[in-house]
C-alpha cells in the first residue's frame, strides 16, 4: 500500500475516538493479552482520552482506522497532574527542567496488516505537523520491546544504543520506576527492531536511560525524547509534504466521548 492510499488526521468526533479505542483494544488486549479495565466493552479507554488529541491513520479505500496515537501536551498535563505513561513509568525530574514545550504521545498502535514503514511514515507526518505547527520543542514517549525471550532483545538493543551513542546526556536522563532485572550479556545478536522504536531513532530521537519493566503488557519500555532541533531536515520535508492534518485543535478537543 502506498502513502497516497492512507490519510492522517486528528479525530473530530466521538465515532473517531471509538474507532481508535477499538483498534487499541484489538492490539493491546486481544493480541498482547493485556488486562484492560473496559474489556467487557471491547474498548481500550480511560480518562485521558477526554483530554488528549487523537491522531489517526485511515485507509482511504475502506475508511478503516489502521493506526493511531494520542497526544498529551504540557499544558494539559499540568492541569491533570502529570503525563500518562511517562510519569507512571519514569522519574521525570530532569525532563521537567527542559526549556521549551513538551508533548507526550502514547497508546500508539498499528493494525497488524499495516505494520510497515509506509504506515509509520504517514502517522509521523501528522505528528511532525502537529509538533511544528504548535511550537513544541520536545516529543517524548515510550517504545516497547517484548520480553517474551527473557529480555535478550532488550539487552541487545540497550547495548546497541550505548555503543552507537544514542543515549541522551546525563541532564536528560530518566530513572525507571520498575527497573528491568539484570539483563543477560549479549554478543553479536541480530536485533529485531520494533517499528516504533526504529522510527524514533531515524528521526533523531535519543533514549533517556534504562528501560522500565511493564509486566502487565510483557514488555520493556524505553523512554524516548525527540528534540525538534535534532529532527532530520530530510524527514521534516518528507513528512510535511505528505501531512494532511486539518485545523489543528487544542489538546482538550471538547467533544463528548461515547460511553
Amino acid at each position: 500500500m502506498s502513502e497516497s492510499e492512507l490519510h492522517v488526521r486528528l479525530a473530530v468526533s466521538a465515532e473517531d475516538i471509538l474507532a481508535c479505542q477499538r483498534l487499541r483494544y484489538e492490539i493491546f488486549a486481544e493480541e498482547m493479552g493485556a488486562s484492560l479495565p473496559n474489556s467487557h466493552l471491547g474498548l481500550d479507554k480511560d480518562g485521558f482520552d477526554e483530554v488528549c488529541d487523537h491522531l489517526l491513520v485511515e485507509d482511504l479505500h475502506t475508511g478503516q482506522v489502521v493506526a493511531c496515537t494520542r497526544i498529551l501536551t504540557d499544558v494539559v498535563a499540568q492541569e491533570v497532574g502529570g503525563y500518562y505513561y511517562s510519569d507512571h513509568e519514569f522519574d521525570l525530574t530532569q525532563i521537567r527542567r527542559l526549556q521549551g514545550r513538551v508533548m507526550e504521545i502514547g497508546r500508539t498502535c498499528v493494525h497488524y496488516a499495516y505494520r510497515n514503514g509506509t504506515t509509520i511514515s504517514v502517522l509521523w507526518s501528522g505528528l511532525a505537523e502537529y509538533m511544528l505547527t504548535h511550537g513544541f520543542d520536545f516529543l517524548m514517549g515510550c517504545a516497547s520491546v517484548s520480553i517474551a525471550d527473557g529480555g535478550v532483545q532488550v539487552a541487545a538493543i540497550r547495548q546497541h544504543l550505548q555503543d552507537k551513542q544514542l543515549l541522551t546526556e546525563a541532564t536528560r536522563r530518566v530513572a525507571p520506576r520498575a527497573p528491568m532485572p539484570a539483563l543477560p550479556p549479549v554478543e553479536k545478536l541480530d536485533i529485531f527492531w520494533p517499528p516504533l522504536l526504529k522510527a524514533y531513532l531515524r528521526l533523531g530521537a535519543k533514549v533517556c536511560g534504562e528501560p522500565c519493566l511493564d509486566a502487565e503488557f510483557g514488555v520493556a519500555d524505553f523512554f524516548i525524547l525527540l528534540d525538534v532541533k535534532d529532527l532530520s531536515p530530510r524527514y521534516v520535508r518528507h513528512f510535511l509534504q505528505r501531512a494532511a492534518v486539518p485545523a489543528m485543535m487544542p489538546a482538550n478537543t471538547g467533544y463528548a466521548l461515547a460511553a
